[in-house]
């Protein structure tokens, strides 16, 4: 055996990674550097920059999943080199996707009698606008078929995420977004009947608005619209924006009818990554029936041996998230979704009475009957001597991300600020927020604000 001695290491017993020479100089930001470098090295140089980026743990701003058990990890890196997109190379996981797609429609009531289509995405946008893409290709077909125009669709919804508005530009279609107004927190049937006609491809409710976590009335919606057509014969199909509220209400909410138990639903989105507990990158869209999923949209694509029908925007993708949606689905089952989602729902409802106790804030939500969070805004003809953008900023100091923002049109006046409460926010966090919340509120005391912050200065992303 070969031996050996200090010497041949005694230049290098008290090396550090911070004290060789690729560290001691910056390193190029905008263009790839001339030589390689230690993987130890650049590793350090990256993980030294990400600890300038929040926690994502105190971001209550997102409603993505910021929480993984060890086990999710460990199957994400299994995954790490396997393309979703090739399902002959990868037979079982896109067993998976087709395991995930039917626990899903059964979840949300498709007809057992159905032969209903579903596939994963990357995100619930694409997966909106997938079934916006549907819906309009629907329309013009039978348009055409009646022999009139097909040059001016439009698609009717409330106050919905950025996606929907991406999907009407991209796509050339009028976006006819029903505006709130003061009392009218969601999109109404009354409302939306003043916007149909024989254009309209189809009517997006959302179940868990961004702006203020509430359920539009999917079934009081397609009651309406099922009235519209025996008076009139125009047949307007509904796809339900479940972004949020596909993940929950189905275990907190079993009351609420806004699923495929509404024959006038044809299709559904719904994001993993969010209350379905996935990593980022994981969306879902469902159609009640191959009907409504119009052929022409759907390529047939020889990929690497394998004849493949794919319907998406985006084409090669990884597959982990999909394993960690079925992961989740078998872990926990229906009672843990249950019992998760409701815990998440108490603790947001806990929040709301805290803040409500202080006695500056006005609930406008209190985490029942939406989506689990908070949104609160100043009690009216009150000088607290700040703004809310004013507290968002003060919270950010100590970590937090808890957005400030106007309501959208026709209620700009109306500024609120929210937390989200995912699966992650213990009691115990929501209470850490709360006192800091105090304390902030106890600062401004002490020192009132000269010059309030604007929504520009202060607010945070809130989507």
């Amino acid at each position: 055996m070969p031996l050996h001695g200090k010497d041949e290491v005694r230049d290098r017993l008290n090396d550090d990674v911070y004290a060789s020479p690729d560290l001691s100089v910056p390193m190029p930001k905008y263009r790839i550097p001339e030589d390689e470098h230690s993987p130890d090295h650049a590793y350090a140089v990256v993980h030294d920059e990400l600890l300038l980026d929040g926690n994502s743990r105190q971001n209550l701003a997102t409603f993505c999943q910021t929480w993984s058990e060890p086990q999710v990890h460990k199957l994400m890196d299994e995954c790490l080199d396997k393309n979703m997109i090739d399902k002959d190379e990868y037979p079982q996981t896109a067993e998976i996707e087709t395991r995930c797609v039917n626990m899903l429609a059964d979840l949300w009531h498709a007809p057992h009698a159905s032969s209903m289509m579903g596939c994963s995405t990357t995100g619930s946008s694409e997966a909106a606008m997938l079934g916006g893409l549907a819906l309009k290709w629907r329309w013009r077909k039978r348009r055409e078929a009646e022999g009139k125009p097909t040059d001016k669709p439009n698609l009717i919804c409330g106050p919905v995420q950025i996606c929907w508005h991406k999907f009407a530009r991209y796509f050339d279609v009028e976006l006819r977004q029903v505006p709130l107004a003061p009392g009218r927190m969601v999109m109404t049937p009354e409302e939306v009947l003043k916007h149909c006609d024989e254009n309209t491809i189809g009517v997006v409710p959302t179940l868990g608005i961004t702006f203020n976590l509430l359920y539009e009335p999917v079934a009081d919606i397609a009651a309406a619209l099922d009235e519209l057509e025996v008076r009139t014969g125009l047949d307007i199909p509904i796809h339900v924006d479940a972004a949020s509220g596909g993940f929950l209400a189905p275990f907190i909410h079993p009351d609420v009818v806004w699923d495929f138990k509404l024959p006038r639903v044809k299709s559904i989105n719904a994001s993993g990554h969010k209350f379905g507990l996935t990593p980022l990158g994981c969306g879902w869209v469902v159609w009640r029936d191959k009907e409504d999923l119009p052929e022409e949209l759907i390529f047939r694509v020889d990929y690497l041996g394998g004849d493949m029908p794919t319907f998406a925007l985006n084409f090669s993708r990884p597959g982990g998230q999909i394993v960690i949606q079925y992961y989740n689905f078998l872990r926990l089952g229906r009672e843990g979704y249950r019992r998760l989602q409701q815990a998440c729902s108490d603790t947001a409802n806990y929040i709301a009475k805290a803040i409500e106790q202080i006695g500056l804030f006005d609930i406008v939500y209190d985490g029942r009957g939406g989506v689990p969070g908070v949104c609160w805004k100043l009690k009216e003809g009150t000088d607290p001597g700040f703004t809310l953008y004013d507290l968002a900023d003060r919270l950010r100091e100590r970590g937090w991300l808890v957005p400030a923002y106007p309501m959208p049109a026709n209620i700009q006046d109306l500024v609120v600020q929210r937390v989200l409460v995912r699966h992650g926010v213990s009691r115990d966090l929501a209470t850490l927020l709360v006192t800091d919340l105090l304390a902030c509120i106890e600062h401004f005391r002490r020192h009132p604000v000269s010059a309030p912050m604007t929504r520009e200065e202060a607010s945070g992303y809130h989507h």
